[in-house]
């Protein structure tokens, strides 16, 4: 593990040990004058005067700019973006430590990424949210929650570990269908690379792409209370059914199915590398897409690109949705905020949904607004997963451990499946007793 790495990842840790621990100092703990349940008014009501302060990355978001004018338009709000540095995630928990919190923010609407928020202190309870009932079904209560308490709105289709392949490749190796379960997909893989072909990229050089392939293995253990296991430390990262995902993971790394540059890939070489057949396959999540379309158009992908989930006795999706995905909203301790905060997301939720998604150029998850004409086939076959899909690591577990630095390292050939099994475990038990969680 770099140095640099490490102490990011302890900086994460300490700020949000900072929170279980109770150095906040504004907000939460019934400082509300709601009480931590959101009010909701009519979505245009009138906001003049009002300034709602909403945290985000550094990158640009064309939908989320679309969503602000228009609510600005019909209510008079105006919006303070704060563009948090990155790490993104630790800059937003070292100001919420010390109680310095926007009323609005972009957050991974996971179990692990909300927890580190101590929610029933600091956010407002979404639970009676209007547009609930207009949402699809298969997604409404995919994550966003913290027991039964929603904590986070979802405002789009969240991202799901699959698999992205080219489609000239799988027909010049001669693989008529995508693969039922795990032996099918290595016995295609082992195919290609038989033929003379690339079956995988990784991009080890970015590091957080690996934490994929071991979880996507774990699909149908997820299904049967893995990781509530866990979380009550029953079972551990270093018992078989994980440790077993990671080995089988290096053993297909050593047997050659990866890219020659496996240790510096990027994912824009990955995307690159899927989308003009230099490889056959990649395991990834949807910034993959996000990165096929901003270097090629909706007809280049649908043409050339396909997707199915993998899992080890079949085809079950691992979601796990990002911060693009989930929006949350403070308890400031100042009811008119809080409020207001609750209005901009009904008016984002219902009124402004249409326009928003369009903007953002995603799959809609209301089913009376339909999704734009320019979205990729292969996203529509994202979304239409999730219905019978498992949470990953970081939607159940109470902690999200570095298992991708971990792994990554396993690349670089500086720590064995053991070490990487054993480091993972020792870091969400720490994570796990600074939130108090009983059994460790």
């Amino acid at each position: 593990m770099k140095a640099s790495t490490f102490a990011k990842a302890v900086t994460m840790a300490a700020a949000a040990s900072l929170i279980f621990t109770g150095c906040a100092t504004g907000g939460g703990g019934g400082n509300s004058a709601t009480d931590g349940k959101a009010v909701w008014n009519d979505p245009t009501a009138s906001l003049e005067g009002v300034t709602l302060t909403f945290g985000g990355g550094t990158v640009a978001d064309p939908g989320l700019t679309q969503v602000m004018d228009a609510f600005t338009e019909a209510t008079g709000a105006k919006f303070d973006r704060i563009a948090y540095p990155d790490p993104y995630e630790q800059s937003l928990l070292t100001k919420v430590a010390v109680g310095d919190m926007p009323d609005l923010a972009a957050w991974q609407p996971t179990t692990s990424q909300l927890t580190t928020l101590q929610p029933s202190k600091n956010l407002l309870s979404l639970d009676d949210a209007p547009w609930l009932d207009d949402l699809d079904p298969a997604v409404k209560d995919v994550t966003g929650f913290i027991g039964d308490t929603r904590y986070a709105a979802l405002v789009t289709s969240p991202s799901v570990m699959g698999v992205y392949y080219n489609k000239a490749l799988f027909a010049q190796y001669g693989i008529t269908e995508e693969p039922a379960n795990w032996d099918e997909f290595i016995a295609d893989a082992q195919s290609i690379k038989d033929q003379g072909g690339v079956p995988f990229y990784e991009a080890g050089g970015d590091q957080w792409p690996t934490q994929w392939w071991p979880q996507v293995q774990l699909a149908e253990a997820a299904q049967d209370g893995l990781w509530e296991r866990v979380n009550t430390n029953e079972e551990q990262f270093t018992s078989p059914t994980i440790l077993d995902t990671i080995t089988e993971y290096q053993s297909l790394v050593e047997a050659g199915l990866f890219n020659a540059d496996i240790k510096t890939g990027t994912v824009i070489d990955q995307a690159n590398a899927v989308l003009t057949g230099e490889t056959a396959m990649a395991v990834q999540v949807n910034a993959l897409l996000l990165q096929m379309q901003s270097v090629s158009d909706t007809e280049t992908i649908d043409a050339n690109v396909g997707w199915f989930p993998i899992s080890q006795n079949g085809n079950v999706a691992t979601s796990i949705p990002d911060n693009k995905n989930g929006v949350v909203a403070f308890r400031t301790g100042d009811a008119k905020q809080e409020a207001a905060a609750a209005q901009f997301l009904n008016f984002w939720m219902t009124t402004g949904y249409a326009d928003y998604i369009e903007a953002a150029n995603a799959v809609s998850i209301k089913p009376d607004v339909e999704s734009p004409s320019g979205v990729p086939a292969v996203a529509k076959l994202i979304s239409s997963s999730l219905g019978t899909s498992v949470g990953s690591m970081q939607s159940q577990a109470v902690a999200n451990p570095d298992l991708y630095i971990n792994l990554a390292n396993m690349l670089q050939g500086t720590q064995t499946p053991e070490q990487v099994a054993d480091a993972t475990q020792k870091q969400f038990a720490q994570l796990a007793q600074a939130q108090g969680i009983d059994g460790f």
